[in-house]
């Protein structure tokens, strides 16, 4: 690789053969050197878990369009901690993770693995953006809003990322996006989890699904919103989870 090219990390988790990752990949292509390290197989809803009390084991892959491959026997954030240890030759210029098979959007984040890695690559001081696919489809066509893709990367390459700062990008499906949203995440929570079945032996067991509940739907500002308007949405977040706002309030209450 020159040294003097961008070097860019892909990972995400819906596993090292997903179609989205070797999208991003190519669309990374453009900007630098590619090494994608993905799970060895999907990892969703890991958000940012790490692998304890068990060996990690790395492959490598027959590689495409310049791209070196290896897959990791854990999670996304595994993935970036073992690229960063022992598979990258320095410091990667940009992580991204993705393209995810289905949506990240409003309080997802806290559940996704993909973004667990962008979050894992922020901390460590390197610009990350997440990219999400609202079509949860392992044939899912990103044809459409590839370009945009591109655009988004190219962006970032130009203009770095603030410290602490990353991006979680949720693309509409199934049609050519409208253009591209700044925004920020609707609030909401999760309904009707889990479906009750019964096996052979008549002992019941649950399988999660359930659906995102917005609320508050006449928010014009959030991502919900703008993708309901078949736009990108394009939404800053960080791993500081601190409400410092509050911290007035309570150490009124607690401190002594």
């Amino acid at each position: 690789m020159e040294s003097k090219r961008n070097l860019i990390l892909v990972t995400n988790d819906d596993g090292v053969n997903a179609k989205g990752v070797k999208c991003l990949a190519q669309c990374a292509a453009r900007f630098g050197d590619v090494v994608i390290v993905a799970p060895a197989r999907p990892q969703s809803g890991m958000s940012s878990a790490i692998t304890v009390g068990a060996p990690l084991r790395i492959n490598e892959h027959e590689g495409f369009d310049g791209c070196r491959v290896f897959s990791v026997s854990g999670t996304p954030v595994d993935c970036v901690k073992l690229a960063m240890h022992t598979i990258l030759p320095r410091r990667p210029d940009l992580l991204l993770s993705g393209i995810n098979h289905g949506s990240n959007s409003g309080t997802a984040i806290t559940y996704s693995g993909t973004m667990g890695a962008v979050m894992e690559g922020c901390m460590n001081g390197i610009p990350s953006i997440g990219f999400s696919l609202l079509h949860h489809s392992l044939k899912a066509d990103f044809s459409l809003s590839i370009d945009f893709v591109a655009d988004i990367v190219g962006k970032a390459v130009e203009n770095p990322l603030p410290h602490w700062t990353s991006l979680n990008v949720n693309i509409p499906a199934l049609v050519r996006p409208e253009g591209v949203r700044v925004c920020r995440a609707a609030r909401g929570h999760w309904s009707e989890e889990y479906v009750r079945y019964l096996d052979p032996q008549a002992n019941p067991f649950y399988w999660l699904t359930g659906r995102f509940v917005n609320m508050e739907p006449a928010a014009t500002d959030t991502d919900e919103y703008w993708l309901g308007k078949k736009f990108i949405s394009v939404v800053p977040v960080t791993p500081d989870q601190t409400l410092g706002a509050c911290i007035p309030q309570f150490a009124s209450i607690y401190d002594k």
